[in-house]
């Protein structure tokens, strides 16, 4: 097949800018859409990019068409909508959605691409921004491996560990586990850290010794710090985790098997959204610990 050269990247957003900006730095010819077209004209002007007025015009332009929004309805918009992509793509060329949704909509969504004459990938990838910037994501792909290995050099500008994770779907699922548990994970941090506080524990030596010990975890790393300063700029927001353990549980009560701590979670960044943090980074959960804490004293004996 033909190396891939010409790249449509249709959603820039906080993840999907830096990633494009990573393809126009390795030599892609990369066509930007964003329904804000401000996000496009930035892309253009800093990394050389061009700005396609419609994803229909960015994907005729282009040998693979990339999509990286919210959530399914959004992904099947900016294909088969008004002006969609499905419109502009050519027979051989090749879609990959970089969003996280459920596999059962990658599916969906593949076998209306194939119907079309275009191979689908499902290729979401973890990291958050910082390394959406510096091109080191974790990139875990479904779908045909012929795909897989022609559209290979453009993930590779975007991350540094490429996973072809099995056919169609099998990409998404493997995100929505991994993000399962990383929220569980959160969780128990948030929890964890407010007992702490409770007891009057210096916080140095408390993260000096569980970074060391088999407490140790990716989570606290990134999220302990930011829970104790309360720093919630977004690096991953706190709805868009919360969309994931959502899909997840959906997906194992469709075959199934329970997960009763997902479900725990999901409860509590529930909770969490309700009272305000939606938009704020998912180590802003951490407030539904320290929220149940000062009622429990407020109520205790």
């Amino acid at each position: 097949m033909a190396a891939v050269e010409r790249v449509a990247f249709c959603g820039l957003g906080i993840m999907g800018s830096r990633m494009a900006a990573n393809l126009c730095h390795a030599g892609f010819d990369v066509i930007g859409w964003n329904r804000t077209r401000a996000r496009a004209e930035e892309l253009a002007t800093e990394h050389g990019a061009r700005v396609a007025a419609s994803p229909a015009e960015a994907a005729a332009q282009a040998d693979v068409t990339i999509t990286m929004v919210v959530d399914a309805p959004q992904v099947e918009e900016v294909l088969f909508g008004e002006r969609g992509t499905a419109e502009g793509m050519a027979d051989g060329s090749v879609c990959v959605d970089m969003s996280t949704i459920a596999p059962t909509a990658s599916r969906r969504i593949g076998a209306s691409l194939a119907e079309r004459g275009t191979a689908f990938l499902d290729a979401p990838v973890t990291g958050s921004s910082p390394k959406a910037q510096d091109g080191t994501l974790t990139i875990m792909v479904g779908g045909d491996e012929g795909a897989f290995e022609r559209v290979r050099p453009a993930f590779e500008a975007m991350g540094e560990r490429i996973v072809h994770a099995g056919p169609q779907g099998h990409g998404s699922m493997v995100k929505l586990i991994n993000n399962t548990l990383a929220a569980i994970n959160a969780a128990a941090l948030g929890e964890a850290l407010t007992v702490s506080r409770a007891a009057d524990l210096d916080p140095e030596p408390l993260l000096e010794v569980v970074a060391a010990g088999s407490g140790a975890s990716a989570m606290l790393d990134l999220k302990g710090r930011p829970m104790l300063d309360h720093d919630f700029e977004p690096l991953f927001k706190l709805d868009h985790m919360l969309k994931d353990v959502r899909h997840c549980l959906a997906e194992a009560e469709a075959l199934g098997v329970p997960f009763t701590l997902a479900g725990e979670a999901e409860q509590l960044y529930a909770e969490a959204s309700r009272a305000g943090a939606g938009d704020r980074d998912f180590a802003a959960v951490v407030e539904v610990a320290e929220h149940a804490a000062r009622v429990a004293r407020r109520e205790g004996p």
